[in-house]
């Protein structure tokens, strides 16, 4: 067969990949940077929870709201690194954090003016829970597939 043939390999229409076109979910990189920025802001917005909020907030339910958000987003980015080669769980868990936390930060800051976050905070919860299922019922990095 000489190079100007075609196999039953060869596709009918050549397909020219377009390196301009966006990919469907971020890269493992990308999903370490978030995770480590989650992770560090997660510890700065704590430590303004446990010192500085305390002087604008006296509701003591108010600041223990807020220590959950910090303590599940600290929790989740380091999950977030651990899982930055699985996407779908990745994703899962950048969403979650996102409006999980998210959500508590700005509803303990200003409830009335934020309150239309309240329906979002179980979203995130369960967009952390899906992260978790994603690891649980996902193939491991790296690890051979068992199926029945």
């Amino acid at each position: 067969m000489s190079n100007d043939q075609t196999n039953e390999d060869t596709p009918l229409i050549a397909v020219i990949p377009n390196p301009r076109q966006p990919t469907a979910m971020p890269d493992p990189e990308t999903f370490w940077k978030v995770g480590a920025i989650y992770g560090a802001t997660a510890v700065m917005l704590g430590a303004f929870g446990a010192h500085g909020l305390k002087k604008h907030i006296s509701d003591p339910a108010k600041i223990a709201n807020w220590s959950t958000a910090a303590h599940y987003q600290l929790v989740h980015a380091v999950a977030l690194l651990v899982a930055r080669d699985h996407p779908v769980a990745a994703g899962c868990f950048t969403a979650g954090m996102t409006l999980f936390s998210g959500s508590i930060y700005a509803l303990t800051l200003n409830a009335e003016k934020f309150r239309f976050l309240g329906p979002v905070t179980p979203l995130g919860g369960l967009f952390l829970m899906a992260g978790w299922a994603a690891l649980a019922f996902g193939k491991a990095p790296g690890a051979p597939r068992r199926g029945f």
